[in-house]
C-alpha cells in the first residue's frame, strides 16, 4: 500500500538547537493511503507541532517529510495543491455568506470558474447548509460554522485533509454529524490526519492511531490492538446501592485491584485478572447488604491506554493500592513509532 505521508526523524527546537526547546524529538511514523490516521496527545506533546510542520506552516529543524510522493523541503508547491487543513480555530469569513466563503475559497484554490457553482451546491446540500446559503457566517451556530470549514477545505478536491480538533465544544448532534462526514469523505477516498483531545472520536474513526508525548512517538497502532496491549488496564464495573463513597476504602482494599475510580453511579475496580475478582466483589455487597444493580468485567479503553502510555491519572477522583503505585512507577511502553 502507497503512504500518504512518509516522516523520516522529523525534529523541531524552538530556539538554538541544543539549547532551546525541544518539541518534536526525531520522529518516525508514515501515513497509508486512504486511511484516517490519528494523532492523539497531551498538550504540549507536539501534536500541533508536527501538524505545522506537515501542513508547511513551519520549517522543521532537521528531518524529512515525503507527502504523495513529493519531498516538502523540495516540492512544497505540488504538495499544497494536493491536501488542505481545517484549523481548530474557524477560518470561516464571517462577514460572507456561506455560498460567498466557498466561491472565495474555490478561486483561492483555482478551481476552474466552470466548477465553481456546482461543487459548491454539492458541497452545501450534502453539509445540509443549501437552504442558508446566502445568509451570513456570523449568524451560523458553531456546528454549521464547522461544517462550512470543512466544505472550504475540501471544495478543491484534496487527497488528503489535515483536521485540527474538528469537535471540541459542539453539541452531540453537531458533534455526530461532523464524524459522519469525516467517514464519508474518507469514504470517498480522502487520506484524513485527525488531531484531537477526543479520545473516543479517535476509536469511532481512526485507522490506526500515533500518540505522541514529550516529543516522541510513544505508539502507534490500530485502536484495537493498542488496546490488548494494555490488558493491565482491565477492569470490573460495580453499581451498588445503597451507593456511597465510603465503599472507595473497602474496594480497593480487595486483593488484586491496583486502582479504583468512581464513575458517576458505579464503581470501575483496575485489575489484571478481572475473572479473579469477581466473586470478591459479589462477596463484598453479600457481606454488606448491597444491592448489585450492574456488574461487568471491561477491557482496556483507548482512553486507558492513552493515559497509561503518557502517565497521567485514570479518573478524577480515585483510590491507588500500594501494589498499584509500585506497579506503575517507572513503567514506559516500549510501543515505538515507526520507522
Amino acid at each position: 500500500m502507497n503512504n500518504a505521508i512518509e516522516v523520516d526523524n522529523l525534529t523541531k527546537y524552538y530556539g538554538r538547537p541544543g539549547a532551546g526547546v525541544l518539541a518534536v524529538d526525531h520522529v518516525n511514523f508514515a501515513v497509508r493511503q486512504g486511511e484516517i490516521f490519528g494523532f492523539l496527545g497531551p498538550n504540549g506533546a507536539g501534536k500541533t507541532t508536527t501538524q505545522r510542520m506537515l501542513t508547511t506552516l513551519l520549517e522543521p529543524t532537521e528531518g524529512r517529510i515525503v507527502i504523495g510522493g513529493h519531498d516538502l523541503a523540495r516540492e512544497a508547491y505540488p504538495v499544497k495543491r494536493q491536501m488542505s487543513l481545517v484549523p481548530e480555530e474557524s477560518n470561516v469569513y464571517t462577514e460572507l455568506s456561506a455560498w460567498d466563503n466557498l466561491m472565495f475559497t474555490a478561486q483561492l484554490y483555482r478551481v476552474p470558474r466552470a466548477e465553481r457553482g456546482g461543487r459548491a451546491r454539492e458541497l452545501l446540500e450534502t453539509f445540509g447548509l443549501w437552504e442558508k446559503r446566502h445568509v451570513k457566517a456570523e449568524d451560523f451556530s458553531k456546528g454549521m460554522r464547522r461544517r462550512l470549514s470543512i466544505a472550504m477545505a475540501i471544495i478543491h478536491k484534496p487527497s488528503l485533509l489535515f483536521l485540527d480538533e474538528p469537535t471540541p465544544g459542539l453539541d452531540p448532534q453537531s458533534a455526530r454529524a461532523i464524524r459522519d462526514l469525516i467517514r464519508r469523505l474518507n469514504g470517498d477516498g480522502t487520506t484524513i490526519f485527525l488531531s484531537t483531545h477526543q479520545i473516543e472520536e479517535a476509536n469511532q474513526l481512526c485507522d490506526r492511531v500515533a500518540i505522541i508525548d514529550h516529543g516522541q512517538i510513544a505508539a502507534i497502532d490500530t485502536p484495537e490492538r493498542l488496546k490488548q496491549a494494555f490488558q493491565r488496564v482491565q477492569s470490573v464495573e460495580v453499581a451498588l446501592e445503597p451507593d456511597g463513597q465510603d465503599h472507595g476504602q473497602a474496594l480497593a482494599a480487595l486483593p488484586g485491584v491496583t486502582t479504583l475510580v468512581k464513575m458517576g453511579d458505579k464503581w470501575r475496580l483496575y485489575t489484571e485478572d478481572p475473572s479473579a475478582l469477581l466473586p470478591q466483589v459479589i462477596d463484598y455487597a453479600r457481606s454488606h447488604n448491597l444491592r448489585v444493580v450492574s456488574l461487568s468485567t471491561l477491557g482496556p479503553s483507548l482512553e486507558d491506554v492513552f493515559l497509561e502510555i503518557t502517565g497521567q491519572q485514570i479518573g478524577v477522583v480515585r483510590h491507588e493500592t500500594q501494589q498499584g503505585r509500585t506497579r506503575r512507577r517507572g513503567m514506559r511502553p516500549q510501543m515505538g513509532g515507526e520507522r
